[in-house]
């Protein structure tokens, strides 16, 4: 078991989420107040601008909405020592909300706990305890309209806003935007006042522990999109809340586990989260992915005939240069989109979008392996499965004319050629799609097949 692990839960046994405040002038301005005694205190922010307030909110439901987001905030701080015991001051949680958030924060904490040799259960992590007397809400009468569409700048989004170009009531939720979301939300056809930029503001507290030492990984970042986006969704007077998660999103990456890296992606967290909004949120908001039946390949294929977003979408996380999102051809996301997007682009358009052919870099044939299942480990990114990237990369090598480049080459010469076309490209039925959404969907994947 990690040292620092045992020594931080040890000192600091106890995580405060004490309280909650906030107060509408030009914005809904939220900040939550958390506390490991001893350490820090942690005090972040979340501002929505009150122009996109249109719905007649019921205080209560406000209160509680708000205060629901900062069970999923508090991850981001409780990580540094994972203390013992969490104990929830603010508002109440019965045992059924606990199970949910143990699940929740264990799962969502699983690529922290592997890369920084953690072992240990899930019952053993967290002590969940709330405080607060047991209050019930009003029930409410709420009736939404339209989408709120979730962007992140990446080819998923980009073709479910392509996919619901046609509906109306439609508004694009993008959370700390970056240029790829805003220019992919723009030429999908949303105006400013159709953008819902919501800002999410880290206590820099946090960062100084991590640069100090204290435990630091991935956290569960689609389950805060969630609560944010279903809080949005009320104010804004939306029906349905959709995502952008495929099949692919489900396959474990943590090793001697069941947990993708990205485990608020999955679908099994998609419907965890459904059911607790259903028994503790209680508005008529429907919360699914729109892609949830594709693959990485589909959604690939269906990607590559929207040309209009070829050269504005991004889906490399290190590629930031003074707030200028490129493509840094170097990590396995980029690597990843490279090849899923080859069957269908040819070189010149790859090299026209990457600034570059990445066949040819040898410096990557270690990502090239992680990426096709041929390592020990797959890397901790959004990279679909080892089945559609060596499916993907076979195709390329069957059509390719001319000599090989250096990664295609050593595929061809190391590996069997695996086709995997039955599976990769059946339209997986285990979504939340409503009968409408899924003709959708199944009508657009059959135009281009």
């Amino acid at each position: 078991m990690n040292e620092k692990f045992n020594k931080y839960r040890e000192n600091y046994q106890e995580f405060i989420y004490r309280s909650y405040k906030y107060n509408i002038d030009d914005n809904l301005n939220i900040e939550y107040d958390f506390e490991i005694p001893g350490l820090e205190t942690f005090n972040p922010k979340i501002i929505i601008p009150k122009k996109y307030i249109t719905n007649n909110y019921n205080n209560e439901y406000l209160d509680y909405l708000i205060f629901n987001i900062g069970l999923i905030e508090l991850i981001s701080y409780v990580k540094c020592t994972c203390s013992k015991k969490i104990i929830i001051e603010a508002s109440y949680i019965n045992e059924e909300q606990i199970k949910f958030l143990s699940k929740l924060y264990y799962n969502g904490l699983g690529e922290l706990l592997y890369t920084n040799g953690i072992n240990i259960n899930q019952d053993d992590l967290f002590e969940i305890i709330c405080t607060h007397k047991q209050f019930e809400l009003p029930k409410i009468n709420y009736e939404g309209k339209g989408n709120l569409i979730c962007v992140g700048g990446g080819k998923d989004s980009c073709v479910s806003l392509e996919l619901l170009k046609e509906q109306e009531n439609n508004s694009c939720l993008l959370i700390n935007p970056k240029t790829p979301s805003l220019e992919c939300s723009k030429i999908a056809g949303y105006k400013d006042d159709e953008i819902i930029k919501v800002q999410r503001i880290l206590d820099r507290k946090i960062i100084d522990l991590n640069n100090k030492g204290f435990l630091n990984g991935h956290t569960p970042f689609s389950s805060l999109v969630a609560f944010i986006s279903y809080l949005v969704a009320y104010l804004s007077g939306k029906r349905n809340i959709i995502l952008s998660n495929e099949s692919s999103a489900n396959e474990s990456t943590v090793i001697g586990t069941n947990i993708n890296h990205q485990y608020s992606k999955t679908y099994e967290f998609e419907c965890d989260f459904r059911e607790y909004a259903s028994k503790y949120l209680k508005l008529d908001i429907n919360y699914f992915s729109l892609l949830r039946g594709l693959s990485e390949f589909n959604i690939s294929m269906l990607f590559s005939h929207y040309e209009k977003y070829h050269m504005a979408f991004k889906s490399c996380n290190l590629g930031s240069k003074e707030k200028e999102w490129i493509w840094c051809c170097n990590c396995s996301k980029c690597l990843f989109i490279y090849i899923i997007l080859s069957p269908f682009l040819d070189k010149d358009r790859l090299m026209k979008i990457f600034g570059e052919d990445l066949y040819e870099r040898k410096d990557l044939l270690n990502i090239f392996q992680e990426i096709l299942g041929y390592s020990e480990t797959k890397p901790f990114e959004c990279v679909g499965t080892y089945e559609e990237a060596r499916y993907a990369v076979s195709l390329v090598i069957e059509s390719y004319k001319g000599e090989l480049p250096y990664l295609l080459k050593y595929y061809k010469d190391n590996y069997p050629k695996e086709l995997y076309k039955t599976e990769i490209q059946k339209y997986n039925n285990k979504n939340n799609l409503t009968e409408y959404y899924d003709k959708l969907v199944r009508r657009e994947l059959k135009k281009f097949e």
